[in-house]
């Protein structure tokens, strides 16, 4: 068990969940989560360990129910308790417009990007509510869900655009239960999500078209998911927090 918070991260093996572990480690026990990033998710962990920290890894992929299953008995046998959910793992494929895409990676995009975000949210809400002291689910969203990304990512803007609803759905239901509900939406992010969907450098190549005229890093983004899960953000919930640079 631990004195401090817990803090389950779902896709920490690298990008933005990497980096919210990195600045959480002096504040939080972590439970870092990853699906086929075994190198990723040990050099999180080594780095959390360096900075004072606590972790245990629990890889899984959150499109299974019973890999899920797993993530949380690690959880429970670690630590017991969870006060914090960086609901952050997803996916993104090759860009292409819609007539390019099959049903298979519609399927696999909706059961990672938001059944599994909701799978995930509703196992931490049922320990919350258990705990009876309340806590913070934070879902990773994105600006894609408002800007569509036709011919690029559509299916994936629209996962995205399901997270916003889910995030203020489920925090209108726990409210009560001082259990808090936000999502961020990056923006144009420098982390390797570009390389998985086939377009190694897009932040940079696009950077011209955000109004500060840059991109922004894993670590700006994850400044402020650890700030709404933490009681500086008390009275915020239901609401999704632009990390664009104004695009």
């Amino acid at each position: 068990m631990t004195q401090k918070p817990v803090c389950l991260i779902t896709g920490a093996s690298a990008g933005i969940g990497a980096a919210c572990a990195r600045l959480a480690a002096n504040d939080y026990a972590l439970v870092l989560n990853y699906r086929s990033d075994p190198d990723g998710a040990a050099r999180t962990k080594a780095d959390v360990e360096a900075a004072g920290g606590t972790a245990v890894l629990a890889q899984g992929d959150v499109a299974d129910p019973d890999d899920i299953a797993r993530i949380y008995k690690t959880l429970d046998d670690s630590f017991g308790r969870i006060d914090v959910l960086i609901n952050n793992a997803g996916i993104v494929a090759d860009s292409a417009p819609l007539t390019e895409i099959d049903h298979a990676r519609l399927t696999r995009m909706m059961n990672v990007n938001v059944i599994g975000a909701m799978l995930v949210a509703k196992e931490a809400v049922i320990r919350m509510k258990a705990q009876g002291d309340g806590g913070a689910i934070v879902n990773l969203s994105s600006a894609a869900a408002r800007l569509g990304s036709g011919n690029q990512y559509i299916d994936y803007a629209a996962s995205k655009a399901a997270i916003d609803t889910f995030t203020k759905g489920l925090a209108d239901e726990v409210a009560p239960d001082n259990i808090r509900v936000m999502a961020v939406r990056p923006g144009l992010i420098d982390t390797e999500i570009h390389a998985k969907g086939g377009q190694p450098g897009r932040a940079q190549k696009l950077a011209h078209m955000v109004p500060m005229k840059r991109e922004g890093s894993a670590e700006e983004v994850a400044r402020a998911i650890l700030w709404l899960a933490s009681s500086q953000a008390s009275y915020v919930t239901g609401s999704t927090l632009e990390v664009t640079g104004g695009r």
